[in-house]
């Protein structure tokens, strides 16, 4: 049972009389108890809602096209509290956050609603045989899992939660029952990889087609650990005889199923210096929001954008910077490079900005603080506009991670703040403050 907050003026519920207030028991009999109810019983023609108002139940009878909504909004996204994590994960991030930051920070969500809706990773070890049940009938695919490993021992030790073990058994039950499944590994040093990743790997393996992709991250790990288990980054030859097994598996996998199924994040190629794959090796890009392959897929998208544009010469030259986290900072600058060859009135600067927050151990953007960017920029001349990558703030665009708004930055710096999506948005962007400023 969940409660009606408003209902869309002109609406097919607001012309049958429905108001804020009620709320709603069921659907063509079906209960609703949140929001994957509701999405998947709306989708009929004729909608019988059970309602209740002041200990009252009435029937409305609702006829519309087949999937359109019926104009009912609730309290929340899910219509449901957010189910938070049991797990005492041994490499969790939110662990190794510093105090004093915002309450949202600290909360850990293992949703499956989440992973349908959002793309978020769920564990599984909170989800019941029951819930299983539920996301089969309703075919709510692909599910994301986080696995890191599948030897139950070892998954009990990593997640912290004695029923971690039963992983395969869930993820067999949701395979059988055809549900498509997208897997993560979170490596961490002498714990999970070596035989073991190869073992996890394997077995991932055999529930291929339903595995449909299996993403290899390393543990991030900052300088707030601690009195947490003692972990330790991999070297550059470490990751790289990381990256040579699942070289090797990618090509049994070839083989034996005509796809690679298994890859590593970008930070692991830039880490061991390597050269990364080609995009035709990352078939497709199923795991870009893991970082895997997400600067070939920003690559092939600036020059797409390149292709179809000419040299803009009339007008004054127009100076950025653009800043990044280290990680990015060599692939950013060739990038921008190529965008300058083209837009030739644009000079830009890259800057890979140290995290001195969360520790230099911490390269990626998403994880860069306004402190971050105010200490690494604040002595130099930023020009006209300043670039940063979106992934560094909330959903909302408008905080960093420490609570510094874009607005007090930009005021600190003196300078205006574009945040930008990935490689095609920087050319939109720079094609922006040339209209602007013809």
């Amino acid at each position: 049972m969940v409660e009606i907050t408003a209902v869309d003026p002109g609406s097919v519920a607001e012309k049958a009389g429905i108001t804020a207030g009620e709320k709603l028991i069921s659907i063509n009999g079906n209960e609703i108890i949140d929001v994957l109810d509701y999405r998947f019983y709306i989708t009929e023609k004729t909608v019988v809602m059970k309602l209740l108002r002041d200990g009252a139940e009435r029937e409305v009878k609702l006829k519309k096209p087949q999937y359109d909504d019926v104009g009912l909004e609730f309290s929340s996204f899910l219509m449901d509290e957010k189910r938070s994590c049991r797990n005492k994960c041994i490499f969790c991030f939110i662990d190794q956050n510093p105090h004093g930051m915002r309450e949202s920070i600290y909360f850990k969500d293992d949703d499956t609603r989440l992973s349908f809706l959002m793309g978020n990773y769920v564990t599984l070890t909170n989800t019941s045989f029951e819930e299983l049940d539920r996301i089969i009938k309703m075919h709510i695919s692909p599910v994301n899992v986080s696995v890191h490993t599948t030897n139950p021992e070892l998954r009990v030790k990593m997640l912290g939660n004695r029923f971690a073990g039963d992983i395969m058994e869930k993820l067999k039950y949701l395979a059988n029952g055809g549900i498509s499944l997208n897997c993560q590994i979170v490596l961490c040093k002498g714990v999970n990889d070596g035989d073991e990743l190869v073992a996890t790997v394997k077995e991932l393996a055999a529930l291929c087609p339903a595995v449909e992709s299996i993403a290899v991250v390393p543990a991030g790990l900052t300088r707030h650990r601690k009195g947490l288990f003692p972990l330790i980054s991999f070297t550059p030859e470490e990751t790289a005889g990381v990256i040579r097994d699942i070289e090797k598996l990618q090509q049994e996998f070839l083989n034996r199923f005509d796809t690679r199924l298994v890859f590593a994040a970008d930070e692991m190629y830039i880490r061991a210096g390597l050269e990364l794959p080609s995009a035709e090796d990352y078939e497709g890009f199923p795991q870009l929001d893991n970082g895997i392959g997400l600067i070939r897929s920003m690559e092939d998208d600036v020059s797409a954008l390149l292709e179809d544009l000419s040299a803009e010469t009339e007008g004054r030259r127009i100076r950025v910077t653009l800043a990044t986290g280290k990680a990015a900072e060599e692939f950013m600058r060739s990038t921008c490079a190529r965008i300058c060859s083209v837009l030739t009135r644009i000079d830009c600067t890259v800057v890979g900005v140290e995290n001195e927050f969360f520790g230099p151990e911490v390269t990626v953007a998403g994880l860069l603080t306004g402190s971050d960017y105010y200490e690494a920029l604040k002595n130099m001349d930023l020009g006209d506009a300043l670039l940063i990558p979106a992934v560094s703030l909330r959903h909302e665009r408008d905080k960093f991670l420490d609570d510094v708004t874009v607005e007090s930055l930009s005021e600190k710096l003196g300078i205006n703040i574009i945040p930008v999506e990935e490689g095609a948005d920087i050319v939109y962007r720079f094609l922006g403050l040339l209209k602007d400023n013809q």
